[in-house]
């Protein structure tokens, strides 16, 4: 059961709410003519039928969009992106709401010019409050110490090494560590034991975060029981090694548990027309004004230094994997595809004209082509070779690896921007690839893309160690 300890945080909610929809009614009230020309505000006249009608319709519906499209679940953790992902959304969602009253009750003729100027002015003034309140809280904890929640860690693992600096680094979280507790008790920490007499003499506690493969049963029952006793949550650490997603549905067959993979929210109907839009669009601007004129250049370029076609191609494992010919610039003197040849730093297989279009990414230009033909997308998980793909298959989690070929491979990606890209060397490498592979198809939207996008450009520029 997740526990709400917030000191006054809480009321923010029911605040915002209520202000969301006194700005949807008061401009509705203006904007969109209900009543007379000469009408004021504080005429007698304000609950004529048409009004008093859209205000109990939009009050109605603007809970329950906001309910299932989980509006208003805004926590510390939730990143910007997030938030602009919410308003877009909410604001399509009753967008049609709106447009639907005029509808449904056709003796409202209202124009849909002053529709849209209405919706416009309405979520211009909700977005400002809504990122308003959470910078205003940001700030409160960073500079007032104020909306903390007070935490103690349990473990000494990689991924609890990563909570606790995040705790650390991010003071706009609002996080407090007040007790660290391991089986060793390194570094001035307490043992699992300490942390019981701790907690039992501590009401101050708001969040405990235990590392699940350092407990045994019983310890890790302990800290249930304290938490449920003491109205405070209790979340698990799972190893960093351990992809830990919600993709997974369970259905039992009479007593016969069975897990089966969940529909790709990338991959139904309204996200495939809204994702292929983009990576049309985007290829062929790519295409038309980038690839036209500097494949020219560099055919030249090319085979001055090397014998050779200008393009390089290769097969790759697509959605569902499906096989396909990847295209890029060529950088090798050679053209044969051989197992086990991720390109290594001094590789002396590169050209020199090579090397500069591998350290900038400029070779995988042509795969915009790949993007205009369906076999990959923009953004995506990067494309392996066939061998690489039965290999890797064998050292990750079957369902990790099945669900990262439920969606196109992509140019770019949020495991190469994070920086897992190129040579393998060592398991960690693929592990924490398709981790981040899986995060992206779980969390996907059109801004998320943009994003990575971005990042891809800034590291072009800036250049990448591990492109060679």
């Amino acid at each position: 059961m997740e526990f709400k300890r917030g000191r006054y945080s809480w009321i923010l909610r029911p605040i915002l709410i209520t202000y969301d929809l006194f700005v949807l009614n008061i401009f509705a009230y203006y904007l969109l003519n209900f009543n007379d020309e000469n009408l004021r505000f504080f005429s007698l006249k304000i609950f004529n039928n048409k009004y008093l009608l859209y205000f109990i319709y939009s009050v109605i519906l603007w809970l329950v969009s906001t309910y299932f499209l989980k509006f208003y679940k805004v926590y510390r953790y939730t990143s910007l992106l997030n938030i602009i992902s919410l308003i877009f959304r909410q604001f399509f969602v009753y967008g049609f709401i709106t447009f639907a009253f005029v509808g449904v009750f056709r003796s409202i003729n209202i124009q849909a010019i002053d529709t849209i100027k209405y919706l416009v002015y309405a979520f211009g003034a909700i977005a400002l409050i809504k990122l308003l309140s959470y910078y205003v809280l940001k700030s409160v904890r960073v500079y007032l110490k104020g909306n903390l929640r007070n935490i103690v860690v349990i473990g000494k693992g990689d991924s609890v090494k990563q909570l606790k600096k995040i705790f650390l680094d991010k003071k706009e979280l609002g996080y407090k560590i007040i007790g660290v507790f391991n089986n060793e008790a390194i570094n001035n920490d307490g043992t699992i034991k300490d942390s019981f007499s701790f907690l039992e003499g501590n009401n101050r506690v708001d969040e405990i975060y235990c590392a699940i493969d350092e407990l045994t049963e019983k310890q890790i029952n302990e800290y249930v029981r304290y938490a449920n006793l003491n109205h405070c949550n209790i979340k698990f650490i799972p190893n960093s090694n351990k992809l830990f997603t919600k993709r997974l549905k369970i259905d039992f067959y009479n007593y016969v548990p069975v897990l089966s993979i969940q529909e790709v929210a990338l991959n139904n109907e309204l996200n495939k027309f809204l994702k292929r839009s983009f990576d049309i669009i985007f290829s062929l601007f790519i295409i038309i004004f980038v690839l036209s004129w500097l494949s020219v250049i560099l055919f030249i370029l090319i085979k001055l230094e090397s014998k050779g076609p200008l393009f390089y191609k290769h097969k790759r494992t697509g959605i569902n994997y499906k096989e396909f010919y990847c295209y890029k610039f060529r950088s090798l003197k050679t053209t044969k595809e051989v197992k086990g040849t991720y390109v290594k730093k001094d590789d002396k297989r590169v050209t020199a004209i090579g090397k500069f279009l591998r350290k900038t990414s400029l070779d995988e230009l042509p795969q915009f082509i790949n993007v205009l033909k369906g076999d990959m997308s923009v953004v995506g998980p990067r494309p392996h070779m066939l061998s690489y793909t039965d290999d890797y298959s064998k050292k990750i989690n079957k369902y990790n690896f099945i669900f990262r070929h439920n969606v196109k491979p992509g140019i770019t990606g949020l495991a190469q921007i994070k920086g897992y890209r190129g040579e393998i060397k060592l398991d960690k490498d693929i592990i924490n690839r398709i981790k981040y592979d899986i995060f992206y198809i779980e969390n996907w939207s059109i801004l998320l893309d943009i994003k990575i996008i971005f990042k891809t450009i800034v590291n072009f520029i800036k250049g990448d160690d591990k492109a060679y």
